[in-house]
């Protein structure tokens, strides 16, 4: 847990805006460090060694952290800081980059999903095909190492491949459903297609045993 205040804990607010102190805490909700200096909000929470401060860039919690924000705008949370900011950002404007963020994590493509192709450059990963622009594909996830990390990437491939890409071992997204959950799932997680064409991507995907 990051840098604790002196103060004694039945002391401390639910909430603190600040400068950061030093560069040594991380933002938990990016992961990064937060610059000497930059705003930070502080979240009180109990934790094994006693009660301290999560911190959070301001901006990373207004997209992550929402509610926290609004509460600690309500209590005014600059006021307990050593040294109260000499800028403290609109609430207006960190809603906004909460709705932003709220919009693209709808838009976020989740595995499995059909969609259709954008460029006409990429191939089916099952067959080599070249999948021609505006074609139906469907996307399966593909265990994938990088960075010393394991991800599921978008393993795309023609639809009509789908039952035999299954079989290829890093398959990770789709394998491990029953043929009707990974329908439904497909269903589910497909945007922009109409229900014909959905009906003409199931044909094409066929019976999946």
């Amino acid at each position: 847990m990051s840098e604790e205040t002196n103060e004694p804990e039945e002391a401390q607010p639910d909430y603190m805006i600040e400068g950061a102190r030093s560069s040594r805490s991380k933002c938990k909700s990016c992961r990064k460090p937060i610059l000497k200096d930059v705003l930070r909000l502080g979240i009180l929470v109990e934790g094994p060694f006693g009660t301290g401060y999560m911190w959070h860039h301001v901006d990373c919690a207004a997209k992550k952290q929402w509610a926290k924000v609004e509460a600690a705008y309500a209590a005014e949370a600059w006021q307990y800081a050593k040294e109260k900011p000499a800028d403290i950002p609109d609430l207006e404007d960190l809603r906004k980059l909460q709705e932003e963020a709220e919009t693209k994590k709808k838009d976020r493509k989740v595995i499995p999903y059909a969609e259709h192709d954008p460029s006409g450059r990429a191939k089916c990963k099952h067959s080599g095909e070249v999948i021609a622009k505006g074609a139906l594909r469907v996307a399966l996830g593909q265990e994938v190492e990088f960075g010393g990390q394991t991800r599921i990437s978008a393993f795309l491939v023609l639809p009509e491949h789908v039952s035999a890409a299954l079989s290829v071992e890093e398959i990770v997204a789709g394998k491990d459903m029953h043929p009707s959950e990974l329908i439904s799932a497909l269903k589910e997680n497909t945007k922009g297609l109409s229900d014909e064409e959905m009906e003409t991507l199931l044909a094409a995907i066929g019976d999946l045993g």
